[in-house]
């Protein structure tokens, strides 16, 4: 199975990251008869900017999952297509991201759940994303091609038990699309990720945002990863923008899960604590 992941510099013009996206998808190398999967970051189409900003592109006519939609029909491919805002109805968005088929039908969709309220000693200083976005309330995992896919959004990684969940949900491969600070990147993004691997023993799809963003505005981490169940890393990009790939191996997941049955091990799941 191949999987791709753009590691994209995306800022507040909506027109400039959605022409370098299908610029990527176009080059994308394809095998015939083999479905391809792409994750996109986080904030793809739309990064950074006011309330209102966001607010203007997640009305009624959703244009932003419309453009995506058509990307993953028109180059056959299935997508998760990063996040783009969507009203919640309360003068916020949600974070969400969709899961398209290579129809461009939405086979399922999730809402960030864990918003980034913190601190951090770089030049944005204060994050507060409940001001403008609102949390999501669902856990996702869908049936694909590819096996099934859970879904998790940037800070999200940070919370074992929304992966653990996922795991319990069946899921056998997750997609992270994210946009780590540099600061918090550089000192916890690639523990986590194979953590949240290695504790579920899925494959952890990590597709994030990398450097300067609008005019020396936010800076972003990058390293998008691919990481199996083991922990290892398969592939990964550090620096500047395009695409890390691999190949997904099923029999792997099966192997170790055989081998180091750790879901039934849990003391702490509910069958356990009842015994």
């Amino acid at each position: 199975m191949q999987v791709n992941l753009l590691q994209c510099q995306s800022s507040q013009d909506v027109s400039e990251n959605l022409d370098y996206i299908e610029s990527q998808l176009k080059a994308l190398p394809r095998v015939e008869g083999e479905p391809q999967l792409v994750v996109l970051p986080e904030c793809c189409l739309l990064f950074g900017g006011h309330e209102s900003h966001q607010l203007q592109y997640a009305g009624e006519d959703a244009p932003l999952k419309s453009a995506l939609s058509a990307l993953a029909k028109q180059y056959s491919l299935y997508l998760v297509a990063g996040t783009i805002p969507v009203s919640a109805g309360d003068n916020r968005v949600y974070s969400r991201t969709y899961l398209f088929d290579n129809l461009g039908q939405v086979l399922g969709d999730y809402d960030k759940i864990h918003l980034f309220d913190v601190e951090v000693s770089d030049n944005t200083k204060e994050y507060r994303e409940s001001d403008t976005f609102c949390p999501g309330n669902k856990v996702s995992v869908i049936d694909t091609p590819f096996g099934k896919l859970g879904l998790a959004i940037c800070y999200d990684l940070r919370f074992p038990d929304l992966f653990r969940a996922m795991r319990l949900a069946g899921a056998e491969i997750i997609a992270l699309p994210a946009a780590f600070t540099k600061v918090t990147g550089e000192a916890h993004w690639q523990a986590l990720i194979q953590a949240r691997a290695i504790e579920n023993q899925c494959y952890v799809l990590a597709a994030a945002q990398w450097g300067q963003h609008n005019q020396g505005g936010r800076e972003t981490w990058g390293q998008s990863m691919v990481v199996d169940p083991w922990g290892q890393i398969k592939a990964q990009k550090m620096t500047g923008c395009g695409w890390v790939q691999a190949k997904l191996d099923r029999d792997e997941i099966v192997k170790i899960r055989q081998q180091m049955p750790v879901a039934g091990h849990n003391r702490f799941s509910e069958p356990q604590l009842q015994k």
